[in-house]
């Protein structure tokens, strides 16, 4: 037997379907059989090798392709940003669902796939961005200056503070990052223009004032018809966005506020000891006016130099100290202080801490009138006179007894603060599924929230950063409490998803009453429509006002109406000038219908004039040229960032969005 299974596979064709089964092996390997793979993408982009650019996308020849990811950790990331920052822009007026809806989506992950296609197009380009070209852009950024400069400790600052924190090396290589992605984008957009005679003719259009008549329509009846149901159907089944219940969660939370903690009472031993432990910070310091004459000695100075300066110094400290000498006059004349000298060398009110030690040392020894010098510091040698004393206090314990006892209980709820959030925070880690044993365990209470949407709820369900968790994939898929969220100074919270309800559609029985007003609401637009379509028709055969004295209208009339006006309406302004006038109609009036504030507009074009552009001034024609160059020259980066996207094949997996 072993035998004939050796000749049956040493012929030919044995060995042209093993060579057939080594090929998939060689390119993938055993494990690509043994193991499944689980694809986490959310877009796919993908190129065909060079040597062959119209290679086909199917198996085996697929090995070959170029395979960039955005993966679906990145999109929820930058999808939650883009989140919180709508939500801090419009405020009350952001709607979750519109924020959640699959187009807006899409759009956003349109964005991501933009900046991978730039990024591989710099790649392509062999371009490089330097370290220098880094550093400048990042001492550009405002949120790292001071005074308008670049700070390097507000730079780290800034870094620290975001979520989540930030390293140098980090937000560097994001920096150059985007300047390596943004670099041909930008310089197209650098580098577009606008030619002359193309300006003329914008200023002609922008320019442009027309003389316009319209009547507006009376609202149609209320429809009271009856709606049956096959209508009722159609609708419901044709509108199914409008009928959806939105996600929804309900949590329950432990809060640890420190205003609320209960605290001991004030002791009064513990009171008198912070006062003899802090009584220099209410004492106020003695204080002495000064004045001073300044030989500035250089740090690199020489030998000969500094033995000058002090002879110029004892001279002066000399001069000061004889009877009737004017040391105001003399500080002007000599002193190389710029910042007192003009005002007679006078440094005002001055504590010993405020001072070089050695220039301290002499002037608080030293008598109201009296002068000392030269006293030699870091700065030089200094003539100095005590114009007055102010003498220091110390408040008895009484007088700040009050500050005292609130310095002492704030201290308290900090400490309790920090004690119970840091016990309870233990707690729930060693049990994440359930908050009430870590809340028993620091004598706090679980509260819940009533169900709210992404928009926000009452309570805590009102902070930024608690929708940010409540609704995190973490928090809703694994019922796990959350990391503590500050809510405010010494006030935290920890939470947890009790109750989870996704985007749904509302059964036509609870929305019943609703679509049949929506019907009737379009069966009255239509009317409005009909109307004015048949006014419109009227006024191109007979003229508007004679059209609208049939039907028993009033006609209004503006002559002109500016492109950016804001009056009669908007809407209709907007209308008026969209509405074409071809040269062919011999004069004739071009009439429009437009629906304006819920009111169905019938108007009529009867005269265009073309704006003056000799009128507009130099530098505003200058700037309104350069607005359209880079207009126009955004719209050559969008086809720019277009035909390179088209070299690529992407693949969107819409289930993961």
């Amino acid at each position: 037997m072993l035998q004939t299974l050796r000749e049956k596979t040493s012929g030919k064709i044995a060995t042209v379907i093993l060579g057939l089964l080594i090929i998939p092996f060689a390119f993938f390997g055993v494990e690509s059989y043994m193991a499944q793979r689980v694809e986490t993408y959310v877009a796919r982009i993908s190129r065909a090798p060079a040597w062959w650019p119209g290679m086909p996308d199917v198996w085996p020849l697929s090995y070959f392709y170029q395979h960039h990811d955005i993966d679906a950790a990145a999109f929820r990331q930058r999808l939650e940003t883009a989140r919180m920052r709508a939500r801090d822009q419009q405020g009350d007026a952001f709607d979750a669902r519109a924020f959640e809806s699959t187009e807006n989506k899409r759009k956003l992950l349109d964005e991501m796939i933009d900046e991978e296609v730039m990024r591989l197009a710099a790649k392509d380009a062999g371009i490089v961005v330097s370290d220098a070209e880094v550093r400048q852009a990042i001492q550009d950024i405002p949120q790292f200056q001071v005074d308008g400069k670049f700070n390097p400790e507000r730079y780290q600052l800034v870094l620290a503070s975001q979520s989540p924190p930030q390293t140098p090396l980090q937000f560097q290589a994001t920096v150059r990052d985007n300047l390596q992605m943004g670099l041909i984008p930008n310089r197209i957009v650098q580098s577009s223009f606008i030619a002359p005679g193309e300006l003329e003719r914008v200023l002609r259009l922008l320019g442009e004032r027309r003389d316009v008549a319209w009547a507006v329509l009376p609202p149609p009846p209320a429809d009271t018809a009856p709606v049956g149901e096959a209508e009722i159907k159609a609708w419901y089944d044709g509108h199914p966005r409008d009928f959806r219940a939105p996600e929804t969660v309900r949590l329950e939370y432990v809060e640890v506020d420190a205003t609320k903690l209960p605290l001991p009472a004030v002791d009064e031993a513990a009171v008198r000891k912070r006062y003899q432990e802090q009584a220099a910070k209410y004492a106020s310091a003695e204080q002495r006016e000064v004045s001073h004459i300044l030989v500035q000695v250089p740090a690199n100075a020489s030998a000969a130099d500094r033995q000058a300066a002090e002879a110029r110094a004892a001279k002066l400290a000399a001069e000061a100290r004889a009877p009737g000498a004017d040391f105001a006059a003399l500080a002007r004349a000599n002193s190389d202080d710029t910042g007192s000298k003009a005002k007679g060398g006078d440094l005002g009110w001055l504590t010993r801490a405020s001072m070089p030690p050695a220039f301290a040392e002499a002037a608080f020894a030293m008598q109201p009138g009296e002068v000392r010098g030269p006293v030699k510091t870091d700065f030089g040698w200094h003539i100095i006179k005590v114009n007055q004393v102010r003498a220091g206090s110390q408040p008895p314990f009484e007088a700040v007894r009050a500050q005292l006892e609130q310095e002492l209980a704030q201290s308290e709820r900090e400490r309790a603060f920090n004690e119970t959030s840091g016990k309870l925070v233990d707690a729930v880690y060693k049990n994440p599924t359930a908050l009430a044993p870590a809340a028993k365990a620091v004598g706090l209470a679980v509260q819940q929230t009533p169900a709210f949407t992404r928009a926000g709820g009452p309570g805590i369900a009102a902070d930024p950063k608690v929708l940010r968790a409540a609704f995190s994939e973490s928090l809703v898929q694994d019922g796990t409490a959350s990391d503590p969220i500050e809510l405010g100074p010494n006030r935290m919270v920890m939470i947890r998803v009790l109750e989870h309800t996704p985007e749904r559609a509302l059964p036509l029985a609870a929305v019943r009453e609703q679509v049949i007003a929506a019907v009737r609401a379009e069966r009255a637009r239509k009317a409005a429509v009909q109307a004015a379509e048949a006014l419109a028709t009227a006024a191109r055969a007979q003229g508007l006002a004679a059209a609208a004295a049939q039907a028993g209208l009033a006609v209004e009339r503006a002559d002109g109406i500016e492109r950016g006006a804001q009056a009669p309406a908007r809407a209709l302004v907007e209308a008026f000038f969209a509405q074409p006038v071809a040269a062919d109609k011999g004069g004739k009036a071009q009439v429009g219908r437009v629906a304006a504030d819920g009111r169905q507009v019938v108007f009529e074009v009867l005269a265009v004039h073309p704006g003056d552009p000799a009128q507009l001034p130099q530098g505003q024609r200058e700037q309104l040229g350069e607005q359209l160059a880079r207009a126009f020259g955004m719209d050559d980066e969008q086809a720019y960032v277009a035909a390179e996207r088209a070299r690529y094949q992407i693949k969107v997996a819409a289930d993961r969005l």
